[in-house]
């Protein structure tokens, strides 16, 4: 199979490597498309340290069961499907049930190092994180699962309700991916700061009031929303976004940091404490949230597709990296088609 490896920090190469058998318990998935994350970026660029030389990145993927392994029989070959990256040992799946990604055995597809993920042409994974999606459905639309996961957890630790004023704090793929969820959970009433234009664009299209983050405070996002939000979504995650964040909100409110833009940051603890806002991390997704999202993507909402920007074939895939990794003006998710070695294919 051809798989985009990493060569080096800063370097991807397209290499051949053995087809995976799956075990007894295991399907083989026959990847489609795979999304480049942002973490994806930053393991390239070596920001993060979670990402090595030698590395086969990949988790936001979109597949075709390719095999099934003994004692599988749930899942049929040729079936659309994704796959869930959070891997929890048997032995706590019970105990960690509804909160899977805290489980402190659990094994991340596309982070764990040993793993050959998902910019690999074939991947065995566990039956029970493989998730079925329509035929009907644009394939595609799949690898948007993942991303929209994190952000219907980032909503449901918020505690969003439909008839919330919601503002979201960054209008890059994350932040799109809360536009989605919010809308799932029947929000209407949202406002998205977000500094490149182009990704603005992209939010209008969305529905949501999008305002430029080098002018936007709390008065302009209070006019927006016509009233104070009472949940902010931070998904950049830097000392400036928490800021406007906690200013913004009303008193009581809520602030769910989902971006990781910066390891530490500077607090305004007055806004936390004497404004007795609650301020709350989210990562990643439990089962339920992952499941859900696959639901929603399977009826093929038309503002899905909005979020997808380009389309390359995995010969273009080391390309691709290095023009997000030099902050290309790219509104949406790139997706490598793993499927198409090249675009002649396409």
């Amino acid at each position: 199979m051809k798989a985009l490896r990493l060569a080096e920090i800063g370097r991807l190469e397209v290499v051949d490597l053995p087809d995976p058998e799956p075990g007894p318990g295991e399907v083989r998935l026959r990847i489609v498309a795979t999304g480049i994350c942002g973490s994806d970026i930053h393991g390239y660029t070596g920001a993060n340290g979670r990402r090595h030389p030698g590395q086969v990145m990949g988790h936001e993927s979109v597949a075709v069961i390719d095999e099934v392994g003994p004692g599988v029989d749930r899942l049929r070959v040729g079936q659309p499907a994704t796959f869930n990256p959070v891997v929890v040992p048997e032995a706590e799946l019970a105990e960690f049930a509804g909160r899977e990604q805290l489980a402190p055995g659990k094994r991340v597809i596309g982070v764990a190092r040993e793993v050959v993920a998902s910019f690999a042409q074939l991947i065995c994974v566990p039956a029970r994180n493989v998730v079925p999606l329509p035929e009907t459905m644009p394939i595609e639309l799949g690898a948007l699962v993942e991303p929209l996961a994190v952000a219907v957890h980032a909503v449901r630790r918020a505690g969003v309700g439909a008839d919330h004023r919601v503002l979201v704090l960054g209008g890059g793929p994350i932040g799109q991916a809360c536009v989605l969820a919010l809308q799932m959970a029947g929000v209407r009433r949202i406002v998205v700061t977000e500094p490149t234009g182009s990704r603005r664009a992209l939010i209008g299209r969305l529905g949501p009031t999008a305002l430029d983050a080098a002018t936007a405070d709390a008065d302009a996002v209070t006019d927006a929303l016509d009233g104070q939000p009472d949940v902010a979504i931070d998904a950049v995650g830097i000392s400036a976004t928490v800021r406007l964040a906690l200013s913004a909100t009303r008193l009581g409110g809520t602030v769910c940091l989902v971006g990781m833009g910066s390891p530490d940051l500077e607090l305004d603890a007055y806004l936390v404490s004497t404004g007795e806002r609650a301020l709350i991390g989210s990562f990643t997704y439990t089962a339920r949230d992952f499941a859900d999202a696959a639901g929603w993507i399977g009826t093929a909402p038309e503002q899905a597709a909005e979020l997808i920007t380009r389309v390359v074939p995995l010969s273009e895939g080391p390309a691709a990296f290095a023009d997000l990794a030099a902050h290309a003006d790219v509104p949406g998710k790139v997706l490598v088609r793993v499927d198409r070695l090249t675009g002649e294919e396409a």
